[in-house]
């Protein structure tokens, strides 16, 4: 199951080279698993209200080509695996079909006490 986000490259992205600063994928990649936890129909807000919240837990990233202003960009996740607490996601994001960043991400859910609660049953159906 992959999901798109297309994204474009405004000037607020860009540092004083004319290129993506390196934070702004972690940002772009954070919108992507949002609208994809979304789109499996889950509301984040009432998560939140009833304490619980997606947290990453670890990232492992590789910066490989730069993007640059008006760039038309498209952010790919992909499942790599799920277990009952932990949901392993393979993150890229591309300039048509060149491979500019990728991530390997760590997300967990925490409860109201901080501990790590087991996932919503509907990502946790998800074979990846």
């Amino acid at each position: 199951m992959t999901h798109h986000l297309p994204i474009r490259v405004y000037y607020e992205d860009t540092d004083m080279a004319g290129i993506v600063y390196h934070a702004n994928y972690l940002k772009y990649i954070e919108r992507a698993r949002s609208d994809w936890v979304r789109g499996l129909g889950l509301d984040q807000n009432a998560m939140q209200a009833a304490g619980q919240v997606f947290v990453v837990r670890r990232i492992e990233a590789d910066y490989l080509a730069p993007a640059r202003l008006d760039d038309e960009l498209q952010v790919q996740t992909d499942i790599t695996k799920v277990s009952g607490v932990r949901l392993l996601l393979d993150q890229q994001v591309l300039r048509g079909e060149q491979l500019l960043f990728r991530a390997a991400v760590t997300v967990v859910l925490l409860n109201q006490s901080g501990s790590v609660a087991r996932l919503p049953a509907i990502i946790r159906q998800i074979s990846g």
